[in-house]
């Protein structure tokens, strides 16, 4: 069951938006460091047909409750299907959290950063470990299949 949402003056909150197809150690790497710089991380898992994963957003929500440790009780994982930036804004989130393990990924994330701090929500880019930047969910996939 998720925890109750963190709210009150001085609480910062985050969103860490992705369709985790599947989870991999880098995510749970960025949770972590997220956990550690906000109040309270919301993993949002992204329901994306056009990306066609391989799980319901909520199976893919259930999988990465299951992974991750039970006394990191400041994160929460749900499955959501809309614009982050609306998801932020309905549960007073300060800022979305986005990996970046190179250039190709700082340029795209740039542009969505940009689109959701026109929306009012500014983003917080966390550069990827140096032993986990090689790490992708499309790679995972490709080996795993």
């Amino acid at each position: 069951m998720p925890r109750p949402p963190v709210t009150g003056p001085g609480r910062s909150r985050c969103v860490y938006p992705g369709t985790f197809d599947p989870f991999t150690a880098g995510h749970r790497d960025l949770v972590d460091r997220s956990r550690r710089l906000f109040d309270h991380v919301t993993v949002l898992v992204a329901v994306n047909a056009g990306k066609q994963p391989a799980r319901t957003g909520e199976q893919r929500a259930q999988e990465i409750r299951a992974a991750l440790p039970a006394d990191w009780g400041n994160v929460t994982v749900v499955a959501w299907s809309g614009l982050t930036a609306d998801y932020c804004k309905r549960h007073a989130a300060a800022a979305i959290v986005r990996g970046v393990r190179n250039a190709l990924d700082a340029e795209r994330e740039s542009q969505l950063a940009a689109m959701n701090e026109a929306l009012g929500v500014p983003t917080v880019f966390l550069p990827a470990r140096p032993e986990l930047a090689t790490v992708s969910s499309t790679a995972v996939r490709a080996t795993t299949t």
